[in-house]
């Protein structure tokens, strides 16, 4: 059966918030700086959909036979950095891309990130799409790469080194 992606509607909710929480807690895994999903993510949802609407952005979701699958959010973001060409400062940026695990390796997040670059693209003049991804998340960074995304900034970090440690 094929999938149905379609514009987030407040029915989604609760299924949109699991996802995110499962997200989380994978990345939480991954990452000491996460912190647990169902603390947080309620909070972020609320303050998530609050710049969809003020960006010119979307959440879409996916189902399979009536059910969830998946959710891809994304809006428009404007640096304005003037040490950056006006093309790299305005962009489409995929917030978050969510995918049951039983829907994985099946192409739907690859088809979550075509519709919303299409519709950001539908938006703004915008020339790039970009995506985030924890460096330590080799599973997500192979799959952005073969999606056709290659490395735009790479951020090193490492913990404060005190005396005697």
């Amino acid at each position: 059966m094929p999938y149905v992606i379609r514009p987030y509607e407040d029915r989604d909710r609760a299924a949109v918030t699991a996802a995110l929480i499962d997200l989380q807690e994978h990345e939480r895994a991954l990452h000491d700086t996460r912190v647990p999903g169902a603390g947080a993510t309620e909070i972020y949802v609320a303050g998530l959909l609050q710049e969809i609407a003020a960006k010119s952005g979307a959440m879409f979701v996916a189902e399979r036979a009536g059910k969830f699958v998946g959710v891809v959010t994304g809006y428009i973001e404007d640096d304005k950095t003037v040490m950056e060409t006006a093309d790299s400062c305005l962009y489409g940026y995929c917030s978050d891309i969510y995918v049951v695990p039983a829907e994985r390796g099946s192409g739907l997040a690859l088809r979550l990130l075509e519709v919303m670059e299409r519709h950001l693209a539908a938006q703004a003049p915008i020339r790039r799409f970009r995506i985030n991804a924890l460096a330590v998340n080799r599973l997500a960074c192979r799959s952005y790469e073969k999606a056709g995304f290659t490395p735009y900034e790479i951020m090193y970090e490492r913990l404060i080194r005190r005396g005697g440690d």
